[in-house]
């Protein structure tokens, strides 16, 4: 019987106890008499995954709840400690089962993905890296420690990054800049840390994949993220379409932001003020904003309905931003009760609705997916594909604005899509700054500067810092948590955001065919390929030169 998320008891993973169900299922797998014996040892194993990520994904929630609780961030501590053994344990079972006579059938039931991770979880996982996984997993953990830290006084009130950056979207100039400059400050506060934490994964992370025999760091975190079906110069092409198509239009909305907002130079502190008497917020408690949100989702389809009453009555929620809680948002899912749980920070800017309607896209594919394919493990799928159930969601709920916004509904859907639009350059500068700070091995945080500082003036040549000397040398990178804590993922967002996009532009022509391709996505969850999900989803491939320009126009963009 499920309980609420508050509710449910946390009991520590007896990882012992894992470990000696893979090695008892490994050696019924391996002398199974038929295909039944086989098959019996094979679900033993998949329910015994289930299990212990049910449990750490359990953990890891509390412990990004509140970083300083001491009991959830030792639990995360002898999970980190003990997962490196359990892969080992993993990659024998694996072995076993690429060999065995069984997999055919088993590929029948299970699909070939299945295979596919399989080879891959061989391929990068040896002893050698074990102590290695573990400190880099601790050293995540102490970046959301420093990261979630700092506050400032400012107008009398404790504020935090989030907090900041609401004041940063105020109508008064002065108040935007000198929020900018606080925000700017605790940044630099922290930066001395936060760049000996970056150096040492740095080191890490290049000496985990020379272990493995990898040619450098970003070619193993291809093979991580199973990008099977396309490679680091597919990626650059793709980034080659953003600074081509995307930068252009970009610096032409922001010239339009500039005389909207009726100012001569369009600073940092200006890029989030849409309008010059404000921007839409939404208007409600954290519990109405639910409510509203649950009236848009039964009004959505039937299939979206059903699953927020289940977030509902689970209470698969944590919403609020406070202090001492992880930064960011995210959508994680516990495997044993089929359960998605949307986490977030809201600090009452139109960000709360984007960011709650991105998650429950995420929330919705795993809902969906986990009801429909039979290995779990594959409820999400790969990062580039996952991004667009979470991304597309965004604009399937634009028709519903008007209850969260009331009558600024309007301007909130214009400013939704201009954002989106102008985050992709800088989700492009992200990717391909970390890309250089790998192949170039840059561990001296004045080099990763400058490097950070040159890139910004190809992806984004309208960012004006106004003097701030930390900032405009290059110190903006380090506010990303994505390359601290999922080095590589950034730019998936933004090749997602080409087929949610594309979705856009097929829902003002026939929103219930646009709903249906996506719905048939969303069912599949990873259990197939990237192309081939692409093919499900009635999508275009957004590597291929060419794509981007034709979403753009027939979006009427360019």
């Amino acid at each position: 019987m499920m309980e609420k998320f508050s509710e449910m008891k946390y009991v520590r993973p007896d990882g012992e106890a894992y470990i000696q169900t893979i090695q008892k299922e490994t050696k019924n797998f391996n002398e199974a008499a038929d295909f039944e014996g086989a098959h019996q040892a094979f679900v033993a194993i998949l329910n015994a995954n289930s299990h212990f990520n049910t449990t750490r994904v359990m953990a890891s929630i509390r412990n990004s709840q509140d970083t300083n609780d001491e009991f959830y961030r030792k639990e995360m501590e002898y999970i980190f400690e003990i997962e490196p053994q359990i892969d080992v344990e993993m990659k024998k079972f694996y072995e076993s089962y690429l060999k065995s006579s069984y997999r055919t059938e088993l590929e029948k039931e299970f699909g070939e993905v299945y295979s596919r991770q399989a080879e891959n979880k061989v391929r990068l996982t040896d002893p050698c890296n074990a102590d290695l996984q573990i400190q880099e997993n601790k050293l995540v953990q102490k970046y959301f420690q420093v990261a979630a830290a700092p506050v400032t006084d400012f107008h009398g009130e404790q504020l935090g990054f989030y907090g900041l950056l609401k004041m940063m979207e105020d109508t008064d100039r002065s108040i935007r800049k000198e929020a900018f400059e606080k925000w700017a400050e605790l940044y630099k506060s922290i930066s001395d840390e936060l760049d000996s934490l970056y150096t040492e994964l740095i080191g890490i992370r290049q000496q985990m994949a020379k272990n493995l025999g990898f040619n450098g760091y970003a070619e193993m975190m291809y093979q991580k993220m199973e990008r099977f079906e396309y490679t680091p110069e597919d990626v650059a092409i793709f980034r080659k379409q953003i600074r081509e198509h995307i930068v252009p239009l970009c610096q032409k909305l922001y010239e339009e932001q500039k005389d909207r907002l009726g100012i001569e130079e369009l600073k940092y502190y200006d890029e989030s003020l849409t309008y010059p008497d404000g921007n839409a917020v939404p208007e409600g408690t954290e519990e109405e904003l639910l409510e509203k949100a649950r009236t848009m989702y039964h009004e959505l389809s039937k299939e979206t309905g059903e699953f927020f009453d289940f977030m509902m009555e689970y209470r698969l929620f944590d919403l609020e931003g406070r202090q001492g809680k992880q930064q960011g948002g995210y959508c994680d899912f516990m495997e044993e009760y089929k359960a998605p749980f949307i986490f977030a920070n809201f600090n009452g800017t139109n960000a709360d609705v984007n960011v709650l309607t991105h998650e429950a896209g995420h929330a919705f594919e795993a809902y969906t997916a986990s009801r429909n394919i039979p290995v779990l493990s594959q409820t999400f799928s790969t990062a580039e594909i996952s991004e667009i159930h979470s991304m597309a969601m965004e604009y399937f709920t634009l028709p519903w604005m008007h209850l969260f916004f009331g009558e600024n509904a309007e301007k909130q859907k214009k400013a939704y899509l201009w954002d989106s639009l102008e985050a992709m350059p800088y989700m492009a500068c992200v990717d391909e700054f970390q890309h250089r700070v790998y192949a170039e091995n840059l561990t001296d945080a004045m080099e990763r500067r400058k490097v950070w500082h040159e890139l910004e003036k190809i992806y984004l040549p309208w960012r004006d810092y106004d003097g701030n000397e930390f900032l405009g040398q290059g110190g903006f990178w380090m506010q990303k948590q994505h390359l601290f804590m999922c080095p590589f993922y950034y730019i998936d967002y933004a090749v997602s955001r080409v087929g949610a996009l594309e979705y856009y532009g097929k829902m003002q022509e026939d929103l219930e065919s646009a709903w249906k391709d996506y719905y048939a996505l969303c069912r599949q969850g990873g259990s197939k390929g990237y192309h081939e999900l692409l093919r499900i989803g009635n999508l275009s491939d957004p590597f291929k030169e060419g794509t981007i320009y034709n979403v753009l126009k027939k979006l009427n963009l360019i």
